[in-house]
């Protein structure tokens, strides 16, 4: 089977191709448009590559398309997933700048004039901010998750002082706007399915340009939609940190910093997949094959959690955060 493309008007002078892999998400990218296509112009496209959905989202997206000749649907043959699907799209784009954007978050006014307008400066990467609501957008939950009050930049030589300054949030590929043509030239295929290639493809080596992280938030960002919350733990807790460790030009302070070190902040992550029932002795013994040079009492406690009855853990999780809230 190839894939299905559907009609579009190709224009040779794109800044910006919004790049979208989906799947199966029929109820929520319709909004997701409706938030971009405001905002598009001749010098921005978007890009979707859908593998291969099993739902309506097919429809949904070609409704939406008909009324719009700078969206570009591809229904591809079978699914990648994640990381491999965002490639195909990139691949697809005509823009030199490809702003990988998710297929349930939304972008807010404003924010293509603002990327167009930093784009002709030349930037190799741009790490866009967000708010973070809950799933139905009724409560702000985040003000902005990059804790800058004024945009940064970032020199090639300064790949350490990148990761340390974005690496807790740019997890989330939502925020990445990157050039093609160094998004091409590197490795990939090594990280497919990590669930993070576009951390891959920018800490893999230093930048060959300046990086731009803007501070005000772009991105309207929809928690709890996540459509892996059954494997939360395995991609979190085991390759998330796996990922991190596997960059050579990132120092190993800031690795461990943010991989597996014992941290209370670690244990309250557990706790919460546990409360999910995302945690369990089956997860347990898959990480602890990854826990290498891991003290003897973290091992227990880890352990421990994984035994927990869920109930106390949504008791605990539930009181930290209200706790919490009560503090700030």
């Amino acid at each position: 089977m190839t894939s299905k493309i559907s009609s579009y008007k190709a224009v040779n002078h794109r800044k910006l191709s919004i790049c979208i892999a989906t799947y199966n998400r029929a109820d929520f990218i319709g909004e997701t448009l409706k938030s971009i296509i405001p905002q598009l112009n001749d010098e921005v496209e978007v890009v979707i590559a859908d593998g291969a959905s099993t739902d309506s989202t097919s429809f949904v997206v070609n409704q939406i398309a008909k009324d719009c000749q700078q969206i570009r649907y591809i229904l591809l043959p079978s699914k990648g997933g994640v990381d491999q699907d965002y490639c195909k799209a990139v691949e697809f784009a005509e823009a030199e700048m490809c702003w990988l954007f998710t297929d349930d978050d939304l972008i807010k006014p404003g924010a293509i004039n603002r990327l167009l307008h930093e784009i002709s400066k030349g930037y190799s990467l741009i790490v866009v901010n967000a708010e973070v609501k809950n799933v139905d957008f009724t409560k702000t939950l985040q003000k902005n998750q990059i804790k800058i009050e004024s945009d940064r930049v970032f020199y090639s030589g300064e790949l350490d002082n990148l990761f340390q300054c974005v690496i807790p949030y740019v997890s989330f590929i939502g925020a990445v706007v990157i050039n093609k043509k160094l998004w091409l030239e590197r490795d990939k295929e090594i990280f497919f399915g990590t669930e993070f290639i576009h951390v891959g493809v920018i800490f893999q080596k230093p930048v060959p340009g300046n990086t731009l992280v803007i501070a005000e938030p772009l991105i309207t960002i929809r928690l709890g939609n996540a459509q892996w919350t059954s494997r939360s733990f395995e991609i979190w807790m085991i390759k998330w940190p796996k990922l991190l460790c596997s960059f050579a030009d990132i120092s190993e302070t800031s690795k461990k910093e943010h991989s597996m070190s014992p941290s209370w902040q670690w244990l309250i992550k557990m706790l919460y997949h546990r409360k999910q029932s995302a945690f369990s002795q089956k997860q347990y013994r898959v990480w602890l094959k990854s826990a290498k040079d891991l003290p003897a009492w973290w091992i227990l406690t880890v352990k421990a959690i994984s035994l927990f009855p869920v109930p106390i853990a949504k008791f605990m999780i539930n009181s930290y955060v209200s706790l919490r809230n009560k503090i700030t």
